[in-house]
């Protein structure tokens, strides 16, 4: 697989959109009750998601329609937490 695979690069950019969204949470929720703890939700999954997109193991099985739907779903997930928190 390439490195310039156009599954891997959306995978890569949805990571990037976690670990965005939560860094900036932190950021303008600074001094609230547990905001490290609502933030790291974001940014753990978002930085697993890019070092396993980063390996040669992590791209095989990203490539598996499989991977697919699990990032989709937790994805989605991620997304509509970001939005309550």
């Amino acid at each position: 697989m390439s490195m310039t695979s156009p599954r891997i690069n959306n995978f890569r950019m949805g990571s990037y959109a976690a670990l965005a969204v939560g860094l900036i949470n932190l950021r303008y929720q600074t001094g609230e009750d547990g905001n490290l703890s609502k933030s790291l939700v974001l940014v753990i999954p978002g930085a697993a998601l890019l070092l396993i997109s980063l390996t040669d193991l992590g791209k095989n099985w990203l490539s598996a329609t499989s991977a697919g739907y699990i990032a989709m779903a937790v994805g989605a997930v991620l997304v509509a937490y970001s939005f309550l928190v």
